[in-house]
Parts: structure tokens; C-alpha cells; sequence
């Protein structure tokens, strides 16, 4: 078994592992819980109650956070040499086409967000492979596959984020860092909760969100009363 730290003994204790707490103030616990010496990000898990397997019921949208997510985006924008300069303007950290297609093709994925035109597509439908399990294909879904790459430059540069439920029905998503004050958190958390739940099937039936927690890079999950958080 592994050996716990005396840091992590001191975060356990200061959980109630047994109690759910209001949004407020699980942003203010996980802040005096974080037992890391770097910025560490602020995560939300949101487990709803749906099926993933059903194509209504894959939630995945995006957001932009009120307070961004405390983390500069690298972004990488795939168009025609047209759209080039218009990318570059706003901020893009790399802009091109076939070379980063070649180069993702070779295993090169250092980018966090890629936004391509829905011209050069049919050139990126080989990349799925390697995009869709780390979740940097473009979609149409998510906005980033569009003709407007200064927008999408700059909503994800201002603090959009993509979620999407995984296989277990689960959403996991950074809403910040733990430099953040509580208040921040707080908000950034609000807005991603109030945007799942836009997205809600009409198919889903019973309870939609079933349960909400938050954490720190290596701290424990502080349990988030839904009531609160839904109202």
C-alpha cells in the first residue's frame, strides 16, 4: 500500500468525506486542502444520469468561463493559406496545414485546442486516430471548425473550454487554478454547471445530475451538494 504524506494526511482531515457542501464553500476548501508547491488545477467532476451509448445522451458543448481557466492555450489553426494571416493576427500559436498535418501524422500533438476551416476537413479526417482520443479533433459542436478563426481564436484564448461525458457518464473539466480566489472558483464552477444542464435530452430520464464534486491536483474530492449548485 502506498505510503501517505503527511501533507495528504492534513488535506484528508480537513474533508468531511461524509458531508456535502455548498458550491462557496468547497471553493474555499479546496484551496486550504491543495497540498501541491505548483498552480495546481481546480477540477470539477459532474456525473449525470445518462446513457453515453445513446447519440442524444453524449453530452459534450462548450463554455467560456467568466474568469478563464487560468492557463494559456496553445492553439493550433489548420486553414488555407488565405486564412493565415487573419490566425496569426489574433494570436494563434501555430498556423499552417499540410506540414502539421504531417507532423500530428508523425505523433507531434503539442498543441491544447485545434480550430480548422471547414475547407481543409476532408485533410483531417485521416488525423482522428490520433486527435479523437485526446480530444483535439475539430467539431463543428464545439466551434472549432469554422470560417472565423479570429473568433474561435479568441474565445478559446479568453477562456472557452470543450467538455464532454466520458464512457461512464461522467464530465470532467479544469474550471481554474488554485491561485484562484474562492469567489472565481465558485463562478467558473456555476457557469459550467448551469451549461450541462442546458444540455439535458429530453430522453433522459430520472435524476440528470447525480452528483458534483471538486478537487485539486493530487488533493481529495470535496462532495458538492447538487441543490445548491442546480438552484
Amino acid at each position: 500500500m502506498a505510503k501517505i504524506s503527511k501533507k495528504r494526511k492534513a488535506a484528508i482531515a480537513k474533508v468531511d468525506a461524509t458531508k456535502v457542501y455548498s458550491l462557496q464553500e468547497a471553493s474555499k476548501i479546496v484551496k486550504d486542502i491543495n497540498c501541491t508547491k505548483f498552480d495546481s488545477s481546480v477540477d470539477l467532476h459532474v456525473r449525470l444520469g445518462v446513457d453515453p451509448r445513446k447519440a442524444d445522451q453524449a453530452i459534450r458543448g462548450t463554455v467560456t468561463l467568466p474568469h478563464g481557466t487560468g492557463k494559456t492555450k496553445r492553439v493550433l489553426v489548420l486553414c488555407t493559406p488565405e486564412k493565415e494571416a487573419e490566425a496569426k493576427a489574433v494570436g494563434a500559436d501555430h498556423v499552417g496545414l499540410d506540414e502539421y498535418v504531417q507532423k500530428i501524422e508523425s505523433g507531434w500533438v503539442d498543441i491544447d485546442v485545434i480550430i480548422a476551416t471547414p475547407s481543409v476537413m476532408p485533410k483531417i479526417g485521416k488525423l482522428g486516430k490520433v486527435l479523437g482520443p485526446r480530444n483535439l479533433m475539430p467539431n463543428p459542436k464545439t466551434g472549432t471548425v469554422t470560417n472565423d478563426v479570429a473568433a474561435a481564436v479568441n474565445e478559446v484564448k479568453g477562456g472557452k473550454i470543450a467538455f464532454k461525458v466520458d464512457k461512464a457518464g461522467i464530465i470532467h473539466a479544469s474550471i481554474g487554478r488554485i491561485s484562484f480566489d474562492p469567489k472565481k472558483i465558485e463562478e467558473n464552477s456555476q457557469e459550467l454547471i448551469n451549461a450541462i444542464v442546458k444540455l439535458k435530452p429530453s430522453s433522459s430520464k430520472g435524476t440528470y445530475v447525480k452528483g458534483i464534486s471538486m478537487a485539486s491536483s493530487m488533493s481529495p474530492g470535496i462532495y458538492i451538494d447538487t441543490k445548491t449548485a442546480l438552484n
